[in-house]
């Protein structure tokens, strides 16, 4: 099975995945064996929270090209027996060494390389997994990372899509970055089907059973960090680690329609999803054809408008006030409505002014008491800066690489600060009596705060269940570029192309594996009547949802 041609050849045709139902939990991620492990939690009497670190942890072991111990996480909590949703904040800082002064005498004035050890900030996974155990968990640490203490000491069988992106990350970060090599074999990535082994990441997991997140942040883990680091150029420190610690936040939420929305709050960009279905729940989406030109428009500004927003405020809120609630006033969202055209794109998009006057893993988990864990885990495009703590089995993020170099943008680079974050999960609950409805994520860079508005515009203004919502071709605006090319992915009709294109949309059209800029979702949906859950999964993963028995 290791000697395809092409990775093409696994995915011949499309998908036609069935919605999966089930009566008591379930959990859906992009790797079987984290789903797998997270039911495993739930068969040994653990919850949600139990499941959703156990499957973080999988997901580290299986996917290292995605996410990783030495990656963030941000994650929300739903407490099924009080209706309350928790936000956990599992990003890390800059180094204190680290300023805007010292990047400058170094001669980097507007930009850092994307994979230079500058980038790397204080990976907050660890702690993040360790403090929603902690809080809400029933099972003991030891219990909820022997799954992946298991595999990544046995092995596992790589996946195909895993295995194309890791050979991606083994030629743009891995063999070109100190210690990367701890990840390859012989230099290479393993091919799909072939069996991968990480002793070293199984020591680390195997510590921090024990002990808890002092293993990682003090000791010798902490100290193969900083020595690592520093020698390839950082400036990360022992302080730094141990300085570090989570958040609890309180979570954002906006009404779409007869459902409330939650994201997590600042450093995630959480809040431009926020601002876009707050734009869009003043039109009649239900109407529209869901992948006419019309339909695509609207939301393609909706969201061109959210992210020039995102880009002009959002930041750590320790060092930085924000006008969130005036960002998602009723009135606000009116005001930048209107300025959506019904037939034309717009051509320049600025920020508005509400006070005048975005390669990662998604997973979710719901249990059988009806408690749910939204989660997201990732390193940043990819392996991150490919530079791994010597003989630690994992890579450390380059989250560092988002912050601005200008001194007076709000998301300026300061020593101890968060970066503005891409990585954001979302839970949908009834707005009439905050029941839950979901838990939902798309990962991908600023892909996300898309897929969000899509999948769930998809499962509230059409009706769909969460595999049909996960199956739909996506558009994708590339925020980041000048003139905010739309990508657009193959099963979008041709004449809706020509239509958008029409209005003044720069269209691309994108197939085959180049989809993977489309995101990859998870859907758990909750019945309120039945109490079933309907579980989806992203075709464009190797992933799966799965019923409890």
């Amino acid at each position: 099975m290791g000697n395809f041609s092409s990775l093409n050849e696994f995915m011949p045709y499309p998908s036609r995945r069935s919605v999966v139902v089930g009566t008591r939990g379930m959990a859906a991620a992009s790797q079987p064996l984290a789903v797998a492990a997270g039911i495993q939690m739930l068969e040994q009497g653990g919850n949600a929270a139990d499941a959703a670190v156990a499957m973080a942890a999988v997901l580290a072991v299986t996917e290292p090209g995605s996410t990783g111990l030495g990656g963030d996480c941000f994650a929300l909590y739903y407490e099924a027996s009080t209706r309350q949703v928790y936000a956990l904040n599992g990003s890390g800082r800059a180094p204190r060494a680290l300023t805007l002064e010292r990047l400058h005498r170094e001669g980097f004035s507007t930009e850092l390389p994307p994979f230079h050890p500058y980038t790397i900030t204080v990976p907050g996974a660890c702690a993040g997994w360790c403090d929603l155990a902690e809080r809400f968990g029933r099972l003991s640490l030891a219990a909820i990372l022997e799954p992946s203490i298991e595999l990544a000491e046995r092995g596992f069988a790589v996946a195909p899509l895993t295995a194309h992106f890791w050979q991606r990350g083994a030629e743009v970060q891995l063999r070109h970055a100190l210690n990367g090599g701890e990840l390859l074999i012989e230099g290479r990535a393993p091919r799909a089907g072939e069996v991968f082994r990480n002793p070293n990441l199984a020591g680390v997991l195997q510590q921090i059973a024990l002990k808890g997140k002092k293993a990682f942040y003090e000791g010798p883990i902490a100290e193969a960090i900083v020595d690592t680091v520093q020698e390839a150029g950082g400036c990360l420190t022992l302080e730094d680690l141990a300085e570090h610690s989570s958040t609890w936040d309180k979570p954002l939420s906006v009404t779409y329609h007869h459902l409330k929305v939650w994201e997590c709050p600042p450093n995630g960009q959480g809040l431009t999803a926020l601002l876009a279905l707050n734009i869009l729940k003043g039109f009649d989406l239900a109407a529209l054809e869901p992948l006419s030109a019309q339909r695509l428009h609207l939301e393609i500004e909706a969201l061109r408008l959210a992210f020039a927003d995102a880009f002009r405020f959002i930041a750590d809120p320790a060092w930085v006030d924000l006008p969130v609630e005036a960002l998602l006033s009723e009135t606000y969202a009116a005001e930048r409505r209107a300025s959506i055209h019904p037939q034309q794109a717009l051509m320049q998009v600025s920020p508005g002014e509400p006070l005048k006057g975005s390669d990662t893993v998604y997973f979710c988990v719901v249990d059988e008491m009806g408690n749910a864990c939204s989660m997201v885990n990732s390193n940043y495009m990819g392996f991150g800066t490919g530079i791994v703590p010597r003989g630690c089995g994992f890579s450390l993020q380059n989250r560092g690489l988002n912050f601005s170099l200008d001194p007076t943008h709000p998301n300026a680079l300061q020593p101890g600060k968060r970066p503005y974050h891409t990585i954001i999960p979302a839970l949908v609950t009834h707005a009439e009596d905050d029941a839950l409805f979901a838990a939902v994520g798309v990962m991908g860079g600023y892909m996300q705060p898309q897929g969000h508005v899509q999948v769930i515009t998809a499962l509230v203004d059409d009706g769909l269940d969460p595999q049909s919502a996960l199956d739909r071709p996506r558009f994708c605006v590339q925020v980041q570029e000048p003139g905010g090319r739309v990508a657009l992915e193959e099963g979008i009709p041709k004449q809706t192309l020509e239509s958008l294109s029409a209005m003044g949309h720069p269209i691309e059209r994108i197939s085959g594996m180049e989809r993977a800029l489309f995101g990859r979702g998870q859907i758990i949906l909750r019945d309120r009547e039945s109490g079933v859950l309907w579980g989806g999964s992203d075709p464009r993963a190797d992933g799966c949802a799965l019923a409890q028995i």
